[in-house]
């Protein structure tokens, strides 16, 4: 199988497994994958523990980019790495990192700014390949095979940017820290840094892990560890209300249970409306209600989910003119290089819940039962370990 860790001698090509996507929607495929050598600013990653995250599966269900398969999925993982291409300073042979699916330069415009995690050199990549040269690491029989999020973590190896990692401590579990690269972070980030939750305010979060999405739950636990007095979820599973709570919400709302518009419910339950209001189910439509659910003055709104159709928003002029904001938020607006080791140190330190999202470990070989858990809406994180 996989080389062991690089010498001094420059990396060659190692052949290991990934689980390939040979089109939309189809099983992925054990397959003896050759990865290329890191380039220059590239490290060469040995996977230890990924996560299937609900954009893996949306991206893997999607026909919009039907050339972009074969493909191997995955970006929340955790691993070592196996060896370091040309220039790169940061990381060496055996250190442990997280992947992120944005990178950080640290030079460019939006960087150097402070006020955005946008990175222009190393942004959201969208075409399955490296960043540096747009071409692919991975081949099956000399067939190229393209990444995802230029992360593509379903592979025991990966090659990714060494901007696009974050070196975390020995001593912090593989198999719960992965989450950090994504879910865990885009949720916290959401409500400490984008909508920015004020102590004794209110709270309304649609969407508590939709198919897999749960990101939402920790948008629970951001309001409740910033103060928050009443954090309201509202998801049509009843099943949720338990999770829900677990992790800071306080008042749950099935709006298959009423006769009346959820929001007009929440503005009572509020006194004229919430504080802040988060749509977690990537839907439109409930983008307009979240947004009627704040508070005139200064009700924010932020957007997580990701749509998978009609991507326009609608909403009447006259919710923003009476003062209410809606905002974006990618990766809850958290700068990879700059912010995540401090995540890291309150995971470590127990000041942030990380473990009771995981509601099953699969080893890599069963991969595919992964997706079927989220495609049923019957688990919030599945985390595989690569070495099983």
């Amino acid at each position: 199988m996989a080389a062991d860790a690089a010498s001094s001698s420059p990396p060659a090509a190692i052949t290991c497994r990934a689980a390939v996507a040979w089109g939309p929607g189809q099983p992925l495929v054990m397959e003896e994958v050759e990865v290329a050598p890191p380039g220059a600013m590239e490290i060469r990653v040995k996977v230890v523990s990924t996560s299937v995250c609900r954009s893996d599966v949306s991206a893997w269900q999607s026909k919009a980019q039907p050339d972009l398969f074969p493909r191997i999925f995955g970006h929340e993982a955790s691993g070592v790495v196996e060896s370091v291409g040309e220039g790169v300073t940061e990381f060496q042979v055996g250190d442990h990192v997280l992947t992120v699916f944005i990178g950080e330069c640290k030079s460019c415009k939006h960087c150097v700014s402070g006020k955005s995690n946008m990175c222009q050199k190393l942004g959201l990549e969208r075409k399955g390949v490296m960043h540096s040269d747009q071409k692919t690491r991975f081949s099956v029989k000399g067939k190229p095979v393209y990444h995802y999020c230029a992360v593509s973590s379903f592979s025991e190896y990966t090659v990714v940017h060494s901007g696009c990692a974050v070196k975390v401590g020995l001593t912090v579990p593989m198999d719960r820290v992965c989450l950090l690269s994504c879910g865990v972070s885009a949720g916290l980030g959401a409500a400490w840094n984008v909508a920015n939750v004020s102590e004794g305010s209110s709270v309304v979060i649609f969407g508590l892990g939709t198919v897999g999405l749960s990101v939402s739950i920790y948008v629970a636990q951001g309001a409740k560890l910033r103060g928050a007095s009443k954090i309201i979820g509202v998801d049509t599973n009843p099943e949720k209300q338990e999770k829900g709570k677990a992790f800071g919400v306080t008042d749950f709302i099935n709006p298959n249970d009423l006769s009346e518009p959820v929001q007009q419910v929440i503005k009572r339950m509020t006194d004229g409306g919430a504080d802040y209001s988060f749509e977690c189910v990537g839907d439109t439509g409930v983008v307009s209600t979240a947004l009627q659910s704040c508070s005139d003055g200064w009700g924010v709104t932020v957007t997580l989910g990701v749509p998978k159709a009609k991507p326009e928003v609608s909403a009447h002029y006259a919710f923003l003119l009476s003062g209410r904001t809606l905002k974006g938020s990618l990766f809850g607006g958290w700068r990879p290089k700059s912010d995540l080791p401090s995540l890291v140190d309150k995971y470590a330190d127990k000041e942030i819940q990380v473990d009771g999202l995981v509601t099953h470990d699969i080893p890599f070989g069963d991969i595919n039962r992964a997706l079927e858990l989220m495609l049923q809406n019957k688990c919030l994180r599945c985390v595989i370990h690569m070495s099983q």
